[in-house]
């Protein structure tokens, strides 16, 4: 069984918590969207951060709106950039990952964790899961088309309420297929 899904393309980002957005932004910091993306209630926020380690740093976005703990996702590219070797993992799974130090605009954080490579997923309605009969958990192969064309094999489901249909990879996934955010990709149901 098989059937199509927009694709998100997901450049560098981080997602902060309460507490360290008051550290970077000051005591009275909120996020302010800038642009909403496709999975209901997030949002690209206008505050930026930047990343700093031994041997570089760079500029992240704000992902809003706050969570329980600070998680920054890079590509591997990335990654390499600035010295790190960040594990590839589901978004929120951050133990034993690296963390670097954060510096905003009214004061810095050492962050001990929290830093990944995000794994290629697919982001389904409770809706389109049922339909399909694909539930959290469950993996499905992604196939690419055009001249870069190629196929994601054992990509993880994510459903519920939370979630609008949509296939999450990061830039150089993106550049490995040639395709950006909005382009369809073919679901196929390995059941």
């Amino acid at each position: 069984m098989k059937f199509p899904l927009t694709l998100g393309v997901s450049a560098r980002h981080v997602h902060l918590c309460e507490a360290d957005l008051l550290k970077l932004f000051g005591e009275k910091a909120e996020l302010h969207i800038k642009k909403t993306i496709a999975q209901p209630g997030q949002y690209a926020a206008e505050e930026q951060i930047t990343l700093t380690t031994e041997k570089g740093s760079m500029k992240l976005r704000v992902i809003g709106p706050l969570r329980k703990d600070t998680q920054i996702e890079m590509s591997m590219t990335d990654a390499r950039t600035v010295g790190l070797k960040p594990p590839v993992r589901i978004s929120g799974d951050i133990e034993n990952s690296p963390g670097a130090r954060l510096v905003g605009p009214a004061g810095e954080v050492e962050l001990e964790k929290g830093i990944i490579i995000a794994a290629r997923h697919i982001h389904l309605c409770a809706e389109t899961a049922e339909k399909y009969g694909l539930r959290e958990g469950d993996t499905v192969d992604i196939r690419t088309e055009g001249e870069r064309a190629l196929t994601f094999r054992e990509v993880p489901v994510r459903s519920g309420k939370a979630h609008a249909d949509e296939y999450h990879i990061d830039t150089d996934e993106g550049n490995a297929c040639g395709l950006d955010t909005g382009a369809v990709v073919e679901v196929i149901i390995n059941k």
